[in-house]
C-alpha cells in the first residue's frame, strides 16, 4: 500500500458505504503518488496530491471540531468551482455534517431564505463579495455561528467576530490534529450510509425552493453504477465547471472524485474557462445544456463570419459528418468511400475545430439539465463530439443514461440503477435507491411527490420507445393544449429555438383559450450585434438592437426554419423579441437557467395578451434597477411578427 505522511496505514475501513470512506480509501491508496486536482492561478496549474488533499480536509475537520462543528450540524458552502470547496465538503461529512450547496451569483434574499430555512451554523464563502452578503443579512440568521472566507484579498481590514479565514480554520486543525491523533479516521469510521450528506435545494421554477435531503448510500451507489457502465479509470480527466449546489456536480465532481479516482481540474476563473479546457483537453465533461447550445452557436457564428472558402470547406466537412453520425446512430455500416471522406475532413477541418473548443480527447461527454434539442445533439455528433443525454433530477439521481454506442438522439437513454414506469396519463416516476429521504422539514410537500409505495412523482410526461430509450416530453403541467384540443410540448420547441446562433433563448405560449402557438423570443446579444455590424445597421442598446426591423426579420427566418420541422397545431404563428434580457436576479431564471414560466407569464401578461389580440406592437412599462440602488421606469414599443 502506498503511503503518505500523515495518512493512518492500519486500514480500520470495514465498508466504503459513505462518501468520507471513499475519500480515505483513495488517500490511502494512492498517496504522494497520483494528483488528485489541479487548480489554474496566475496562469499556472497548482497540484494536489491525495496527500495534500488529505492534510488539508483532516486539518479542516479539527478545526471545525475546534469551533463546535458536530454531527448533524449544516454547513452551507458559495464560491466557484475549487479545492476549497471540495475539500470544505470533505471535511464537513468527515464529521457527520450536512453540506447545504449554493451558487455564486445568489441573491441576498436568495441567501437568507435558504441559510435560514436550512438552519445553518457554518457558512464558507470564497470571497470579498460573499462575505458582504453575508454580513448584510446576518442580523436575520439568528442560528448562523461563523462566516468562513478562503480568499483574503480585500477583507483584511474587516473586524467582525462572526469572520474567520481559512488558513485560521487550518492552524486550528493542526494543533486539534496533534492533541488527537487519529480522530479523523475515527469520525470517518462512524459516518453511516443512511446518514443524510446533502441538502440541496431545487431550481425553484413554480414555487419556493425545497431542502432534498440526500443520503451517502444514495450518492455513492448512484456514482458507481455511473461509472461502471462508463468504465471510467484513474487516467482520467474531469473539469469541474457545473456548480457543487447542483446534484449534477455533486454526482461526477465530488462524489465522482472518489469514486473513480480520476484527476479534477477547476478553471482559473468563469472567464477563462474555454481557453482552460482547451488547454486541458480532458476526456470528461458534463456541461449544462445551455452551454453546449452557446458552444454550437459560437462555432456557427464563427463560421459565418470568416472567409467564404473557409465557409465552403466547413460546410462540405460538417456534411459529410452528418452522414457519418446518422449511420453510426442508426447502426448502419458506413461505406469505405464515406469512412475516407470523413476521415480526411476530421483530420484537416473537424480536429481543429474540436481542439477550439477543448474537445480533442473527450470520449465520455454528458448534457443535463434543461432538455439539449436533438438538432444539437446532432450536430455535435457531426463534428464527432459524441455527446449522450441523461435524465434526473434534484430528488433522484441517476434516472437514465445513453449508453455508447447505443444513442438516440431522440431520447434520454434507459433506466440506471432505478425502476421507472409511465402512468396513465404519461407521468414519469421512479422508484430505487436513488430517490431523495425527503424535503428538509417539509413532509407535506414530501408527500405530493412520493407515495406511500416509494414511487417518486417526477412531474415530466414522457414515454418508453420500443427499444427502451425514455422520451423526456416536458413538465406535465407545462404541456400547453390550445382551442382545437390538441398539445404541444414548449421545451421541445424552445430547444429547437436556441439551436440558432441569433437566439439566446424563447419562451412558447398557448392555451386553452387561444388558437394558436406564440413564442418571446430573447436575441444573443453578441451573435445578432456582430451580424448588425457586418450589414451596417447602427444600434446603441440592447432593446435598440431586438426591435430593429432588419433583426426582427433575422429572428423570423430562424422561427420559420424551426416551424418546417413542427406539425401545423404546433407551429408559431407569431413572434416577438423581448426588449431585454433574462435575468436569474430578476426571478426570470433560476440559477440553472431554466425558465420561470409562470413568471415571465405573469410579468409580460401585458405582451403576451397583445399578441393574441392581434396588435402590431405594444407599449410597455419597465422598472430599470442600477448599480446603486436607484429605480427608473422606461416605456419601450415591442413590436410583433406574424409569420
Amino acid at each position: 500500500m502506498t503511503g503518505a505522511s500523515g495518512i493512518h496505514q492500519q486500514d480500520t475501513l470495514t465498508t466504503t458505504d459513505t462518501i468520507p470512506k471513499l475519500f480515505l480509501k483513495a488517500c490511502r491508496k494512492w498517496g504522494n503518488n497520483k494528483v488528485a486536482m489541479q487548480k489554474k492561478e496566475f496562469g499556472i496549474w497548482n497540484e494536489y496530491t491525495w496527500a495534500r488533499v488529505y492534510e488539508e480536509v483532516r486539518n479542516l475537520s479539527g478545526g471545525l471540531i475546534s469551533l463546535g462543528f458536530s454531527k448533524g450540524n449544516k454547513l452551507a458552502i458559495i464560491g466557484d468551482n475549487c479545492p476549497e470547496w471540495f475539500c470544505t465538503e470533505y471535511a464537513a461529512l468527515a464529521l457527520g455534517g450536512v453540506v447545504v450547496g449554493l451558487y455564486a451569483d445568489a441573491s441576498r434574499n436568495e441567501l437568507e431564505y435558504i441559510v435560514e430555512s436550512c438552519d445553518a451554523q457554518f457558512v464558507f464563502v470564497s470571497d470579498q463579495e460573499q462575505v458582504d452578503k453575508f454580513l448584510d443579512i446576518k442580523d436575520k440568521l439568528p442560528k448562523l455561528e461563523r462566516v468562513i472566507y478562503w480568499d483574503p484579498q480585500g477583507l483584511w481590514k474587516y473586524d467582525n467576530p462572526i469572520l474567520l479565514s481559512w488558513s485560521d480554520v487550518i492552524e486550528m486543525g493542526r494543533k486539534y490534529s496533534a492533541e488527537h491523533p487519529g480522530f479523523f479516521e475515527k469520525s470517518v469510521e462512524d459516518t453511516r450510509a443512511e446518514d443524510i450528506a446533502l441538502l440541496l435545494y431545487t431550481s425553484g421554477t413554480s414555487a419556493l425552493p425545497k431542502g432534498a435531503m440526500i443520503t451517502h448510500r444514495t450518492l455513492t451507489k448512484a456514482s458507481q453504477d455511473w461509472f461502471t457502465v462508463e468504465k471510467s479509470d484513474p487516467s482520467d480527466q474531469y473539469v469541474s465547471y457545473m456548480a457543487p449546489a447542483w446534484i449534477a456536480e455533486q454526482t461526477y465532481g465530488i462524489v465522482g472524485l472518489v469514486v473513480a479516482n480520476y484527476e479534477v481540474s477547476f478553471p482559473e476563473k468563469p472567464e477563462t474557462t474555454q481557453a482552460d479546457i482547451r488547454e486541458i483537453a480532458p476526456n470528461m465533461l458534463f456541461f449544462g445544456s445551455r452551454l453546449w447550445e452557446n458552444v454550437a452557436s459560437s462555432i456557427q457564428a464563427r463560421m459565418s463570419d470568416s472567409t467564404w472558402l473557409k465557409r465552403i470547406i466547413y460546410n462540405l466537412a460538417v456534411k459529410i459528418g452528418y452522414k457519418a453520425a446518422y449511420n453510426r446512430l442508426e447502426n448502419k455500416p458506413i461505406n469505405i468511400f464515406l469512412k475516407a471522406a470523413f476521415y480526411l475532413n476530421d483530420l484537416m477541418v473537424l480536429r481543429p475545430l474540436r481542439d477550439k473548443i477543448g474537445c480533442l480527447k473527450a470520449k465520455h461527454v454528458y448534457t443535463g439539465g434543461a432538455l439539449l434539442s436533438p438538432d444539437t445533439i446532432f450536430f455535435f455528433h457531426a463534428i464527432n463530439v459524441q455527446i449522450r443525454n441523461n435524465y434526473g433530477l434534484t430528488e433522484v439521481i441517476p434516472g437514465t443514461l445513453q449508453r455508447m454506442n447505443d444513442v438516440d438522439v431522440d431520447t434520454v437513454g434507459s433506466p440506471l440503477g432505478n425502476e421507472i414506469r409511465i402512468t396513465d396519463d404519461n407521468e414519469i416516476v421512479l422508484r430505487g435507491y436513488g430517490t431523495f429521504q425527503g424535503y428538509y422539514k417539509n413532509p407535506e410537500e414530501t408527500a405530493k411527490i412520493k407515495d406511500e409505495h416509494g414511487w417518486l412523482h417526477t412531474g415530466d410526461a414522457g414515454f418508453f420507445t420500443d427499444h427502451g430509450h425514455l422520451v423526456y416530453m416536458d413538465r406535465v403541467k407545462e404541456l400547453i393544449e390550445i382551442k382545437d384540443g390538441s398539445k404541444f410540448s414548449p421545451a421541445y420547441i424552445e430547444g429547437k429555438m436556441r439551436f440558432s446562433q441569433y437566439i439566446a433563448d424563447a419562451m412558447v405560449v398557448g392555451g386553452k383559450e387561444r388558437d394558436y402557438v406564440a413564442a418571446l423570443v430573447q436575441i444573443d446579444s453578441e451573435n445578432v450585434g456582430k451580424w448588425a455590424e457586418k450589414n451596417k445597421i447602427n444600434y446603441t442598446t440592447f432593446t435598440d438592437l431586438s426591435q430593429k426591423d432588419e433583426v426582427q426579420q433575422l429572428i423570423k427566418k430562424e422561427v420559420e426554419r424551426v416551424n418546417k420541422a413542427l406539425p401545423d397545431s404546433s407551429k408559431i404563428m407569431r413572434f416577438c423579441n423581448f426588449y431585454k434580457q433574462l435575468d436569474p436576479d430578476e426571478s426570470e431564471l433560476t440559477r440553472t437557467r431554466k425558465l420561470r414560466r409562470t413568471y415571465i407569464e405573469q410579468k409580460y401578461k401585458t405582451l403576451i395578451d397583445a399578441i393574441y389580440s392581434d396588435k402590431n406592437c405594444c407599449v410597455l412599462e419597465a422598472d430599470v434597477v442600477y448599480q446603486n440602488g436607484r429605480k427608473s421606469k422606461i416605456t419601450t414599443e415591442v413590436k410583433i411578427i406574424d409569420l
